[in-house]
């Protein structure tokens, strides 16, 4: 009897296992589908946060990964906020190579299934034209705001398409607003560059990264203190050399070096030169932190616009 009654406590057993693997499959199948959150949209860089917001408004969360004073060039991320990456309902990324430091959570991302916005795609790309970068895509788009209105146009499409439980019309409507503050900046832009002498429209900066807006508004690019399209790079004595002589011949009054970096290289170029040459400080890669005068992507526009009118000028 005892034998007999083994067999049933054996069936249920081996049957409680059974029903426990197939629900902790089932768990774990679903696991990856619950901690996704189609509701969230997770952006890499500051510039491309505040739009982003400006376009969803509070139709759903945006979490930025970098922080206020970043270099995109080299801002790493936690691996917590790497999990959120490869959570998000949508990521927008600058792409064309800028978040050098965020490549591979942006692929691993894609590979997870995360739908991804590489903003720099749908902004009419730009080669360098340095000789160090020569040929490779310019990821900084943003230097020129009619650029900025086409990636507009697609994170809004993608935003609609992507994240549950927003309102389609409430975020049109705030992306027609922001068009239409972004093209009021372009004309204010064009505006301010015009007083400036054609001699006097000549940039050199401590890394190349107005090739959009020069493109824009009529300005030619003398020359970087780095020459690459990366701040990673450094310079070399003959490069340092060359821009001087370049400085020289051109005469020009201003070197424009971004906030986020010192600005040590240009002021070694300007005491190369033996020139009386500013170096004026540009939010060109990074939006500032509050009260510092970039805390938005307009404002940082218009700042910029100002600091380099009157550098060119020789009003500062």
């Amino acid at each position: 009897m005892s034998g007999r009654g083994a067999r049933p406590r054996a069936h249920r057993l081996a049957g409680s296992l059974l029903a426990l693997a197939t629900g902790l499959v089932v768990a774990a199948t679903g696991c990856s589908t619950a901690d996704a959150d189609h509701g969230e949209v997770v952006v890499t860089t500051n510039i491309l946060g505040d739009i982003t917001r400006n376009i969803i408004g509070d139709q759903a969360e945006v979490t930025v990964l970098m922080r206020p004073n970043a270099d995109p060039h080299s801002f790493g991320i936690s691996a917590r906020e790497a999990a959120l990456v490869e959570r998000a309902g949508l990521l927008v990324h600058n792409g064309l190579g800028l978040e050098e430091g965020m490549l591979r959570h942006v692929a691993a991302a894609e590979e997870s299934g995360v739908p991804v916005v590489s903003a720099g795609d749908h902004a009419d790309p730009i080669d360098y034209t340095s000789d160090e970068s020569r040929g490779e895509p310019d990821p900084h788009f943003w230097t020129d705001p009619v650029r900025v209105v086409a990636v507009v146009e697609e994170i809004t499409d993608r935003v609609v398409e992507h994240v549950d439980g927003v309102d389609e019309e409430a975020v049109r409507a705030n992306a027609d607003a922001y068009r239409a503050e972004l093209e009021a900046l372009h004309e204010e832009m064009a505006e301010r560059f015009a007083e400036i002498p054609v001699d006097r429209r000549q940039l050199v900066t401590n890394h190349h990264v107005f090739g959009y807006l020069a493109e824009r508004y009529d300005f030619e690019v003398v020359g970087a203190v780095i020459p690459s399209g990366t701040t990673l790079a450094s310079p070399s004595a003959s490069d340092l050399e060359s821009l001087a002589g370049a400085v020289r011949d051109a005469g020009v009054p201003a070197i424009f070096a971004d906030s986020s970096q010192p600005d040590r290289l240009a002021q070694v170029l300007a005491d190369h030169a033996g020139l009386d040459v500013a170096v004026v400080p540009l939010f060109s890669e990074s939006l500032s932190a509050e009260g510092e005068g970039a805390e938005t992507y307009l404002d940082m526009m218009r700042a910029n616009t100002d600091s380099i009118s009157q550098g060119l000028l020789g009003q500062l």
